[in-house]
């Protein structure tokens, strides 16, 4: 349901208040680009620092703007169970064709936490749910028999974004939760690795500036072509590393606003690039093809 390539794409602000104009060129852009999805409202999409109305507003465009042309997967997790629950709620009234669901960030809560908080949200839902496990943000991890556990009780808990940089732990994954199961990777460069023992696709934060090279370089890969996808693979890899240079997602909105798709502008705690990291993304976004 959820394989191949879907953009977290970033969330444009302007004096204060979301784009919309902005969101609707990036959501045409990804269509153009060939993605298989978005994901709004994700930590790339500034997740925590936009207030209730405006993340369902923003998945709200987002479902309008895709128009059935490409998939939205709702970020609408929380460290609040009762929080996500809402949100998930308010992205099936609107339209999303799914739930992303991240850890509890800072609450760290054990195994047995995580384990009823996802099955809270999923019994709450008709949304077909995909995990994110990124341990280094959140400070814990969904481990394997978790999810497991999870997949075994909740029918509509059908896969995991995968962040925590080991393709050890794909192949847990996959040999736990056998071949049905949605694996898909988090962590941009690591996407071939990931796929090449078990994963099925990318959520991407290079796809908000690349789109037709990150979907290339996935399909060529589910295809079999691994010359081609190791080609863009090497292309992009530079880019890859230099959109986190600084904290997600600084170095994105950076160069979107480079590529003059957005006004360049965040909430704090988010700040601008330092002048010299800045110099740094924008030799990648050249080298890499993106930026003429």
């Amino acid at each position: 349901m959820f394989t191949g390539t879907y953009t977290a794409i970033v969330t444009p602000f302007k004096a204060g208040q979301l784009d919309e104009g902005a969101l609707a060129r990036l959501v045409r852009s990804q269509i153009r680009g060939g993605v298989d999805g978005i994901v709004p409202v994700g930590t790339t999409g500034e997740s925590p620092t936009v207030d209730c109305e405006e993340h369902i507003r923003v998945i709200e465009l987002a479902v309008r703007f895709a128009a059935g042309k490409i998939k939205v997967l709702a970020g609408t997790g929380a460290n609040s169970t009762t929080e996500a629950i809402g949100l998930t709620l308010a992205a099936e009234k609107v339209g999303a064709d799914g739930s992303l669901q991240v850890a509890p960030y800072y609450n760290k809560p054990t195994q047995e936490g995580l384990y009823q908080h996802f099955k809270a949200i999923a019994q709450n839902t008709r949304l077909p749910i995909i995990l994110y496990s990124i341990p280094g943000r959140c400070g814990v991890e969904i481990a394997v028999p978790t999810v497991k556990r999870l997949a075994a009780a909740c029918k509509n808990i059908i896969g995991i974004k995968e962040a925590g940089g080991s393709a050890d732990r794909v192949s847990q994954l996959r040999a736990a939760l056998g071949p049905k199961f949605e694996i898909l990777c988090g962590d941009d460069s690591l996407t071939l690795p990931f796929m090449a023992v078990g994963a099925q696709g990318v959520i991407s934060v290079a796809s908000n500036v690349a789109p037709r090279e990150v979907a290339a370089m996935v399909r060529a890969f589910a295809a079999g072509d691994v010359k081609q996808a190791l080609q863009i693979h090497q292309k992009l890899y530079p880019l890859f590393k230099d959109l986190f240079i600084e904290t997600n997602p600084v170095p994105v909105k950076a160069a979107l606003a480079l590529l003059g798709f957005i006004d360049e502008e965040y909430r704090l705690p988010l700040v601008r690039m330092s002048s010299a990291n800045r110099t740094r993304l924008k030799a990648s976004l050249k080298a890499s093809g993106v930026l003429k």
